[in-house]
C-alpha cells in the first residue's frame, strides 16, 4: 500500500455487545487496507464490552478506545465524528462485520472518480431459527447455515448529485441509502458544516438525518456494486426494538420535512413529490 494513502477513520459505537464485539473488531484489524484509525466509542456498556475493547486497545495502535456515559448511538456517533482525523469517515455497528477488503475497495473507488461519497451493496445475514433441544436430543443434525441476502439498488458507476437523488427517490425509506455502514464519507466535509451530524432528537433513522444533510453539500458520487458490509439480522439488536407508534409517525414527518427540503434545494421537488410523500408511508426493504 503507497504511503501516502489516505487515512480512514472507522467508527465503532458500542452498547452491551460482548457477544459480537470481537468478531466485529477482527473483521476491522484484518481489512486489507491498512491506513486506519479505528475509533472505538463504549457508550456505557454493563458488559464486558468494555474490557474486551480494552484488550484489543493494548495490542493494536489504530486503535482509540473511548469509555463513556450512556447516551445513545447517535451522541456516541457524533462523538466520534469530533475525535476523527482521517481523510475518510466509515462506520461499524458492533454487531456487524466488514467484508475483508471493504475499506480498500472504498477508497479506491473514491480516489480514482473523486467521489465525495460511495455507496455500497451490503449483505443481510439472518441466522437459523434455533431447534428445540428435546427436537436436538431425539435427532442430532449438523448446524443449519445462516441465510445471506445481497442488497443494493444502483448499479456500478459513478453519477453527478441529480443521478444519485434520482436514485434515492426510487427507495426512500431503504437501509440502502439510509443507513451510513455501507459507505464512504469525506471528513472534510463533514468538518466544514456543522449540520452534518447524526440527530440526536429522533428515536431512529439519526443516520439518515445525516445523509441527507451530507447530500446537500456533496457533489460527486459513486455506487460499488460489491458488497462491503455483513448485516446481521439478529433479534434482540437496535433495529428490531419496538418503537412506539406515536414516535415512528413523528420521526417520518420530520425526516419528510429533510427530504422536501433537500429536494427543494436541488430544485427537484416538483419532479419527485410523489416519491416523496411516499415516504411517509413507505417501508425499508430490510
Amino acid at each position: 500500500m503507497p504511503q501516502d494513502s489516505p487515512l480512514v477513520s472507522i467508527i465503532v459505537p458500542i452498547y452491551n455487545a460482548q457477544d459480537h464485539i470481537a468478531r466485529c473488531l477482527e473483521s476491522i484489524r484484518r481489512q486489507t487496507y491498512r491506513n486506519l484509525e479505528i475509533l472505538l466509542l463504549n457508550d456505557g456498556s454493563q458488559d464486558v464490552s468494555l474490557q474486551v475493547c480494552q484488550m484489543y486497545a493494548g495490542v493494536d495502535k489504530r486503535i482509540l478506545l473511548i469509555d463513556k456515559a450512556n447516551s445513545g448511538v447517535a451522541a456516541t456517533r457524533n462523538l466520534g465524528l469530533q475525535f476523527a482525523t482521517g481523510d475518510y469517515l466509515q462506520f461499524v455497528d458492533a454487531d456487524d462485520t466488514l467484508m475483508p477488503n471493504a475499506t480498500e475497495l472504498l477508497v479506491d473507488r473514491a480516489t480514482r472518480s473523486d467521489a465525495d461519497l460511495v455507496i455500497a451493496h451490503y449483505n443481510r445475514i439472518t441466522p437459523p431459527r434455533p431447534r428445540s433441544e428435546e427436537a436436538e436430543a431425539r435427532r442430532p443434525r449438523p448446524p443449519r447455515p445462516d441465510k445471506v441476502q445481497t442488497f443494493g439498488f444502483l448499479l456500478e458507476g459513478p453519477m453527478t448529485k441529480e443521478q444519485f437523488a434520482a436514485g434515492l427517490m426510487q427507495e426512500p425509506a431503504s437501509f440502502y441509502y439510509g443507513v451510513m455502514w455501507n459507505k464512504l464519507y469525506r471528513a472534510d466535509i463533514v468538518r466544514a458544516h456543522e449540520d452534518v451530524v447524526c440527530a440526536e432528537e429522533l428515536d431512529w433513522s439519526e443516520d439518515l438525518y445525516f445523509n441527507l444533510s451530507y447530500i446537500r453539500y456533496a457533489q460527486k458520487f459513486y455506487a460499488l456494486s460489491t458488497p462491503v458490509y455483513n448485516y446481521y439480522n439478529t433479534p434482540g439488536s437496535a433495529v428490531h426494538t419496538v418503537l412506539n407508534p406515536v414516535n415512528v409517525v413523528a420521526t417520518r414527518a420530520t425526516l419528510f420535512n429533510y427530504y422536501k427540503e433537500l429536494y427543494e434545494h436541488l430544485g427537484l421537488y416538483e419532479e419527485y413529490k410523489p416519491q416523496i410523500y411516499k415516504y411517509l408511508v413507505a417501508m425499508a426493504e430490510s
